[in-house]
């Protein structure tokens, strides 16, 4: 994969607004993790970068130190419990507390719904429902409810009524969905708030990597606002849930997709597909 590209995005909140405060992001260390981290790190918060390979955290570690932020890397792999349980340990004993909580760690591949394996479909959703539940779950019970305060952010995606080719991977980011929602109805008490962030198709180094140009013009000819979306567009939002201004939003789902979800599909719909012949005359 190519480094990164230096961060474009220019924060409209106020210097300092998330001053005090210690943000634990996973899959931080690319595309929207990688910009999240930037953000909030520009708002004062000092910022924990999870990933499963250690280069990019690394670099957004440095990154952040350069402009004179506080960062601490971790290699981890949070489908792993006990790495989990490594990563909230280590980011309590540098920082001793945990404000925010970005679960940005996710992993999908296309495929017709009848292709997709057992294994496939267990792949997805053991990180993107099991591992996001095990980190909120570690570190609600071991900082932010004896605390009393937090902000945990999941990411789903947009359009919201289904991708084709992605079954799997939009089951799983419904469930995240849901999860948020319930546990804003347990947690509010504790004065933890959870939303979901859901992103239209961002243009991300990995979707310029993995999908053609023809592709990627295809789906943003699908938007209303007619392009696709940058990493800094959902990370601003994600910084300004995560301050003062948020203070009031929990339990929902905030799209950020340029109006997808709104037009819905945008394209015609599949041909019919004719009978085979073995199917006609079994």
């Amino acid at each position: 994969m190519s480094a990164s590209p230096p961060y474009a995005g220019r924060s409209v909140l106020r210097p300092g607004i998330h001053e005090g405060k210690v943000a634990l992001i996973t899959g931080g260390g690319t595309g929207i993790g990688r910009a999240t981290a930037l953000d909030l790190a520009a708002g004062g918060a000092s910022v924990v970068v999870c990933g499963r390979r250690p280069g990019p955290p690394a670099d957004v570690r440095k990154e952040i130190e350069a402009a004179g932020g506080s960062c601490l890397e971790i290699t981890a792999d949070i489908r792993d419990e006990e790495q989990v349980t490594a990563v909230v340990d280590r980011t309590l004993a540098a920082y001793g507390r945990i404000d925010v909580l970005v679960n940005n760690a996710g992993g999908q591949f296309t495929a017709p719904a009848e292709e997709i394996s057992a294994n496939g479909w267990r792949a997805v959703h053991r990180l993107a429902v099991d591992a996001a539940w095990n980190v909120t779950r570690e570190v609600a019970r071991r900082a932010m409810i004896p605390q009393r305060s937090g902000a945990v952010f999941f990411l789903a995606f947009s359009p919201r009524r289904g991708i084709p080719g992605m079954v799997h991977a939009t089951a799983a980011r419904a469930a995240v969905e849901n999860l948020a929602a319930g546990l804003s109805l347990e947690w509010s008490r504790y004065g933890i708030r959870t939303v979901c962030v859901a992103p239209g198709t961002i243009a991300t180094e990995g979707l310029e990597e993995t999908y053609s140009e023809a592709d990627r013009d295809r789906w943003a000819a699908a938007v209303p606002m007619g392009r696709l979306g940058r990493a800094e567009d959902v990370s601003g939002l994600l910084s300004f849930l995560a301050s003062p201004g948020g203070a009031y939003v929990t339990g929902t789902t905030v799209v950020v997709d340029g109006g997808a979800d709104a037009w819905g599909a945008g394209h015609p719909a599949p041909a019919l597909s004719p009978l085979r012949s073995e199917e006609a005359n079994p």
